[in-house]
């Protein structure tokens, strides 16, 4: 009986042994970075989206990687990756140091598409490519950044959601971004209408997007446009839910745990309004085909 040689080696084993020192270097230098965030930034309200758009990126890439392995299967590495690389320990060294989570995090997503470029080519990094773009979801903003775009998304969140109310009869009023409703007063806070709750809801339309594939340029295109005021609208009902909690069941149920409640009902209300959206767009573009405005497209079915 013969006896098994390096040769009789499972080609695939062999490339996974290769990655390994790979993956060990990664961890050494993010693992900690991730721990940090994990008893830090990401623990806090504002970023609680950080480890699910993490976690969602990873499946993503799992998911892709097979399809990677065999579009790049043959192809040669790009000598780009080594600019990319230096760039990505530039930044990580930077932001590690100065404790600038914007170069720390984003950093990893350059070292990401610098390592697939060397090892795997341009096939790699394109049939990547949607896996590395969602995590930039989980990079933390600026403060400064943050502070300027959300102000004007609560006052604006705040003003429909007053108007909605008091046009259905109920005892309402605001100021700036607070708003009393009988005798509550409510201040829309950053959880509920800033700029980290459009990444995320933005992040959820762009999964959805990925997931459910259609074979339509104008669905793609309008739906992607369409998910910034679905996030917007979908931060409106959310609090509008919380202020009639607050209105019909007390302080104590609003700041409980409908609450937090409240946190699933926004993301499920803007699933349901991006998937509404999306079959009103099939239905218009069905009507199109019908009428013969637009070119039918052929489906391949997998």
């Amino acid at each position: 009986m013969a006896m098994d040689t390096p040769l009789n080696i499972n080609t695939r084993q062999v490339q996974w042994l290769a990655w390994l020192p790979i993956i060990a270097g990664l961890a050494a230098m993010y693992v900690p970075s991730l721990a940090d965030l994990m008893r830090g930034i990401w623990s806090t309200d504002e970023q609680a989206h950080g480890p699910i758009v993490f976690s969602i990126a990873c499946w993503l890439a799992y998911r892709k990687w097979p399809a990677m392995w065999q579009a790049s299967e043959g192809q040669p590495p790009s000598a780009w990756g080594w600019p990319i690389v230096v760039v990505a320990l530039v930044l990580y060294a930077i932001g590690r140091s100065q404790d600038i989570l914007l170069f720390e995090v984003g950093s990893l997503i350059l070292a990401l598409a610098g390592i697939l470029l060397l090892t795997r080519g341009s096939a790699a990094l394109k049939a990547q490519w949607f896996a590395l773009f969602f995590m930039l979801f989980m990079i933390p903003l600026p403060g400064v950044v943050v502070d300027t775009v959300t102000m004007p998304m609560k006052m604006a969140v705040s003003y429909v959601a007053e108007h909605i109310l008091y046009a259905v009869g109920y005892p309402i009023a605001r100021t700036g971004v607070i708003l009393q409703i009988g005798q509550y007063k409510l201040l829309v806070a950053d959880a509920c209408a800033g700029l980290h709750t459009l990444f995320t809801l933005e992040a959820l339309g762009l999964l959805y997007l990925n997931i459910v594939r259609r074979d339509s340029l104008v669905r793609n295109v309008s739906l992607a446009i369409l998910i910034v005021p679905i996030s917007f609208t979908a931060n409106v009902i959310r609090v509008m839910a919380l202020t009639l909690i607050t209105y019909h069941f007390g302080d104590e149920a609003g700041q409980g745990f409908l609450h937090g409640f409240a946190g699933m009902v926004l993301f499920l209300t803007a699933l349901l309004l991006i998937i509404a959206v999306d079959s009103v767009i099939q239905w218009g573009a069905r009507r199109l085909e019908e009428r013969g405005i637009i070119k039918p497209r052929e489906v391949a079915v997998a």
